[in-house]
Protein backbone atom coordinates (compact mmCIF):
# COMPACT_ATOMS: atom_id res chain seq x y z
CA UNK A 1 0.00 0.00 0.00
CA UNK A 2 1.26 3.46 -0.92
CA UNK A 3 0.53 5.61 2.13
CA UNK A 4 1.79 9.01 3.28
CA UNK A 5 1.78 10.92 6.55
CA UNK A 6 1.03 14.68 6.73
CA UNK A 7 1.59 16.92 9.76
CA UNK A 8 0.04 20.36 9.15
CA UNK A 9 1.10 22.78 11.87
CA UNK A 10 0.80 26.52 12.29
CA UNK A 11 4.28 27.08 10.87
CA UNK A 12 4.85 24.41 8.21
CA UNK A 13 3.59 21.24 6.55
CA UNK A 14 5.71 18.13 7.07
CA UNK A 15 5.14 14.90 5.22
CA UNK A 16 6.74 11.48 4.91
CA UNK A 17 5.97 8.14 3.28
CA UNK A 18 4.67 5.44 5.60
CA UNK A 19 7.11 2.56 5.30
CA UNK A 20 6.15 -1.11 5.25
CA UNK A 21 7.50 -1.49 8.81
CA UNK A 22 4.99 1.07 10.06
CA UNK A 23 7.49 3.90 10.57
CA UNK A 24 7.78 7.20 8.70
CA UNK A 25 10.32 7.47 5.92
CA UNK A 26 12.40 10.58 5.15
CA UNK A 27 10.46 13.72 6.06
CA UNK A 28 9.95 16.80 3.91
CA UNK A 29 9.03 20.31 5.05
CA UNK A 30 6.89 22.23 2.55
CA UNK A 31 5.71 25.85 2.12
CA UNK A 32 2.80 26.69 4.36
CA UNK A 33 0.86 29.42 2.53
CA UNK A 34 -2.53 28.34 1.20
CA UNK A 35 -1.70 29.43 -2.35
CA UNK A 36 1.56 27.40 -2.37
CA UNK A 37 0.42 24.14 -0.82
CA UNK A 38 -1.04 22.45 -3.90
CA UNK A 39 2.01 23.21 -6.07
CA UNK A 40 4.41 22.17 -3.31
CA UNK A 41 2.62 18.85 -2.80
CA UNK A 42 2.53 18.20 -6.54
CA UNK A 43 6.29 18.68 -6.72
CA UNK A 44 7.17 16.74 -3.56
CA UNK A 45 4.89 13.72 -3.79
CA UNK A 46 5.42 10.75 -6.11
CA UNK A 47 3.61 10.81 -9.44
CA UNK A 48 1.72 7.57 -8.77
CA UNK A 49 -1.60 7.77 -6.89
CA UNK A 50 -1.51 7.53 -3.10
CA UNK A 51 -3.77 4.87 -1.60
CA UNK A 52 -4.28 6.61 1.72
CA UNK A 53 -3.13 9.88 3.28
CA UNK A 54 -3.06 10.26 7.07
CA UNK A 55 -3.41 13.88 8.14
CA UNK A 56 -2.86 15.57 11.49
CA UNK A 57 -3.74 19.26 11.49
CA UNK A 58 -3.71 22.07 14.03
CA UNK A 59 -3.66 24.78 11.36
CA UNK A 60 -6.29 27.34 10.44
CA UNK A 61 -9.34 25.70 8.77
CA UNK A 62 -8.58 27.45 5.47
CA UNK A 63 -5.09 25.96 5.37
CA UNK A 64 -6.41 22.54 6.29
CA UNK A 65 -8.99 22.79 3.51
CA UNK A 66 -6.28 23.72 0.99
CA UNK A 67 -4.31 20.62 1.94
CA UNK A 68 -7.40 18.40 1.82
CA UNK A 69 -8.31 19.71 -1.62
CA UNK A 70 -4.79 19.11 -2.92
CA UNK A 71 -4.67 15.61 -1.47
CA UNK A 72 -8.14 14.62 -2.65
CA UNK A 73 -6.98 14.92 -6.26
CA UNK A 74 -4.32 12.23 -5.83
CA UNK A 75 -5.34 10.10 -2.83
CA UNK A 76 -7.80 7.23 -2.72
CA UNK A 77 -8.63 7.93 0.91
CA UNK A 78 -7.81 10.61 3.48
CA UNK A 79 -7.90 9.76 7.17
CA UNK A 80 -7.75 12.58 9.73
CA UNK A 81 -6.17 11.85 13.12
CA UNK A 82 -7.98 13.02 16.24
CA UNK A 83 -7.02 13.15 19.90
CA UNK A 84 -8.33 10.26 21.97
CA UNK A 85 -8.69 9.92 25.73
CA UNK A 86 -6.96 6.53 25.73
CA UNK A 87 -4.89 4.88 23.03
CA UNK A 88 -3.47 1.37 23.16
CA UNK A 89 0.02 0.95 21.72
CA UNK A 90 0.73 -2.69 20.84
CA UNK A 91 3.65 -3.80 22.99
CA UNK A 92 3.80 -0.58 25.02
CA UNK A 93 0.58 -0.51 27.00
CA UNK A 94 -1.70 2.49 26.82
CA UNK A 95 -1.36 6.26 26.61
CA UNK A 96 -3.93 8.14 28.71
CA UNK A 97 -4.25 11.89 28.31
CA UNK A 98 -4.79 14.23 31.25
CA UNK A 99 -7.38 16.41 29.50
CA UNK A 100 -11.01 15.76 30.45
CA UNK A 101 -12.06 17.03 27.00
CA UNK A 102 -9.84 15.38 24.36
CA UNK A 103 -10.74 17.94 21.66
CA UNK A 104 -8.89 20.61 23.66
CA UNK A 105 -5.54 18.80 23.40
CA UNK A 106 -4.00 19.55 20.01
CA UNK A 107 -3.62 16.44 17.90
CA UNK A 108 0.08 17.23 17.37
CA UNK A 109 0.65 17.06 21.13
CA UNK A 110 -1.36 13.83 21.35
CA UNK A 111 0.64 12.21 18.56
CA UNK A 112 3.92 13.35 20.12
CA UNK A 113 2.85 11.57 23.31
CA UNK A 114 2.29 8.37 21.32
CA UNK A 115 5.68 8.70 19.63
CA UNK A 116 7.48 9.35 22.91
CA UNK A 117 5.85 6.46 24.79
CA UNK A 118 6.45 4.02 21.94
CA UNK A 119 10.20 4.59 22.32
CA UNK A 120 9.95 2.50 25.49
CA UNK A 121 12.57 4.54 27.32
CA UNK A 122 10.62 5.87 30.28
CA UNK A 123 9.18 9.22 31.23
CA UNK A 124 9.58 12.20 28.92
CA UNK A 125 9.11 15.94 28.86
CA UNK A 126 8.09 16.72 25.29
CA UNK A 127 8.78 20.24 24.02
CA UNK A 128 7.50 21.42 20.67
CA UNK A 129 8.94 24.71 19.43
CA UNK A 130 6.97 26.11 16.52
CA UNK A 131 4.57 29.04 16.50
CA UNK A 132 3.81 28.08 20.08
CA UNK A 133 6.01 26.47 22.70
CA UNK A 134 4.22 23.37 23.98
CA UNK A 135 5.37 21.24 26.89
CA UNK A 136 3.88 17.90 27.95
CA UNK A 137 4.87 15.39 30.63
CA UNK A 138 4.27 11.67 30.22
CA UNK A 139 5.41 9.01 32.68
CA UNK A 140 6.86 5.58 31.98
CA UNK A 141 3.42 3.98 32.26
CA UNK A 142 1.83 6.13 29.55
CA UNK A 143 0.01 8.55 31.84
CA UNK A 144 0.00 12.11 30.54
CA UNK A 145 0.34 14.59 33.41
CA UNK A 146 -0.71 17.66 31.43
CA UNK A 147 1.30 20.43 29.88
CA UNK A 148 1.86 24.08 29.10
CA UNK A 149 1.45 26.39 26.11
CA UNK A 150 3.37 29.65 25.64
CA UNK A 151 4.57 31.80 22.73
CA UNK A 152 7.70 30.51 21.05
CA UNK A 153 10.72 32.85 20.87
CA UNK A 154 9.92 33.53 17.21
CA UNK A 155 6.33 34.50 18.03
CA UNK A 156 7.53 36.71 20.90
CA UNK A 157 9.80 38.60 18.51
CA UNK A 158 7.02 38.94 15.93
CA UNK A 159 4.54 40.19 18.52
CA UNK A 160 6.96 42.75 19.92
CA UNK A 161 7.82 43.99 16.44
CA UNK A 162 4.12 44.25 15.54
CA UNK A 163 3.38 46.40 18.59
CA UNK A 164 6.67 48.33 18.55
CA UNK A 165 8.11 48.37 14.99
CA UNK A 166 11.34 49.94 16.20
CA UNK A 167 12.18 46.62 17.89
CA UNK A 168 13.78 44.40 15.22
CA UNK A 169 12.05 41.14 14.44
CA UNK A 170 15.29 39.28 13.65
CA UNK A 171 18.93 39.26 14.68
CA UNK A 172 20.93 39.19 17.86
CA UNK A 173 22.73 36.55 19.92
CA UNK A 174 21.72 34.97 23.20
CA UNK A 175 23.79 35.97 26.23
CA UNK A 176 23.40 36.55 29.96
CA UNK A 177 23.29 40.36 29.78
CA UNK A 178 23.09 42.06 26.40
CA UNK A 179 24.55 45.44 25.46
CA UNK A 180 22.40 46.19 22.40
CA UNK A 181 18.77 45.82 21.41
CA UNK A 182 19.07 42.88 19.01
CA UNK A 183 21.02 40.79 21.52
CA UNK A 184 18.66 41.84 24.32
CA UNK A 185 15.64 40.67 22.32
CA UNK A 186 17.24 37.36 21.35
CA UNK A 187 18.40 36.79 24.93
CA UNK A 188 15.07 37.71 26.49
CA UNK A 189 12.82 35.74 24.16
CA UNK A 190 15.02 32.64 24.07
CA UNK A 191 15.60 32.98 27.79
CA UNK A 192 11.89 32.99 28.57
CA UNK A 193 11.42 29.73 26.65
CA UNK A 194 14.50 28.12 28.19
CA UNK A 195 13.43 29.08 31.70
CA UNK A 196 9.99 27.55 31.18
CA UNK A 197 11.49 24.31 29.88
CA UNK A 198 14.01 24.11 32.74
CA UNK A 199 11.29 24.84 35.31
CA UNK A 200 9.14 22.10 33.75
CA UNK A 201 12.02 19.62 33.98
CA UNK A 202 12.31 20.40 37.68
CA UNK A 203 8.57 20.10 38.18
CA UNK A 204 8.61 16.80 36.29
CA UNK A 205 11.35 15.49 38.55
CA UNK A 206 9.38 16.47 41.66
CA UNK A 207 6.22 14.81 40.32
CA UNK A 208 7.79 11.59 39.03
CA UNK A 209 10.79 11.20 41.34
CA UNK A 210 13.34 11.30 38.51
CA UNK A 211 14.30 13.70 35.75
CA UNK A 212 12.35 12.84 32.57
CA UNK A 213 14.01 12.64 29.17
CA UNK A 214 13.83 15.94 27.32
CA UNK A 215 12.54 15.48 23.77
CA UNK A 216 12.66 18.49 21.43
CA UNK A 217 10.81 18.87 18.15
CA UNK A 218 9.62 21.70 15.94
CA UNK A 219 11.34 24.18 13.68
CA UNK A 220 12.63 26.36 16.51
CA UNK A 221 14.04 23.60 18.69
CA UNK A 222 17.59 23.68 17.29
CA UNK A 223 18.08 27.26 18.47
CA UNK A 224 17.37 26.24 22.08
CA UNK A 225 19.00 22.82 22.23
CA UNK A 226 22.55 23.92 23.02
CA UNK A 227 21.41 25.74 26.17
CA UNK A 228 19.42 22.81 27.59
CA UNK A 229 20.58 19.81 29.64
CA UNK A 230 20.91 16.61 27.55
CA UNK A 231 18.15 17.33 25.01
CA UNK A 232 17.16 14.60 22.58
CA UNK A 233 16.41 15.91 19.09
CA UNK A 234 13.16 14.32 17.89
CA UNK A 235 12.29 16.26 14.72
CA UNK A 236 9.82 13.66 13.40
CA UNK A 237 8.09 12.86 16.70
CA UNK A 238 4.62 13.93 15.53
CA UNK A 239 4.99 11.94 12.30
CA UNK A 240 6.14 8.93 14.34
CA UNK A 241 3.01 9.22 16.46
CA UNK A 242 0.87 9.62 13.34
CA UNK A 243 2.41 6.44 11.92
CA UNK A 244 1.44 4.61 15.13
CA UNK A 245 -2.06 6.00 14.92
CA UNK A 246 -2.29 4.98 11.24
CA UNK A 247 -1.23 1.41 12.07
CA UNK A 248 -4.07 1.04 14.56
CA UNK A 249 -6.60 2.93 12.41
CA UNK A 250 -5.72 0.74 9.40
CA UNK A 251 -4.33 -2.56 10.72
CA UNK A 252 -1.75 -4.23 8.50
Amino acid sequence: MNAWLFDLGNTRLKCAPLRADGRPGPALALPHREEDIAAALAQALPSEPIDVAYLASVAHPAQRMAVLQALSARCGRISIARTQTRFALPGFGEVRIAYAEPRKLGVDRFLALLGAHAQGQGAALICGVGTALTIDLIDAHGQHHGGLIAPSPTLMREALHARAPQLPELGGERMAFAADTEDALASGCDGAALALIERSLLAGKLKLGAVPRLLLHGGGSDALAAALPTPIASPTLVLEGLAIWAGVETPR
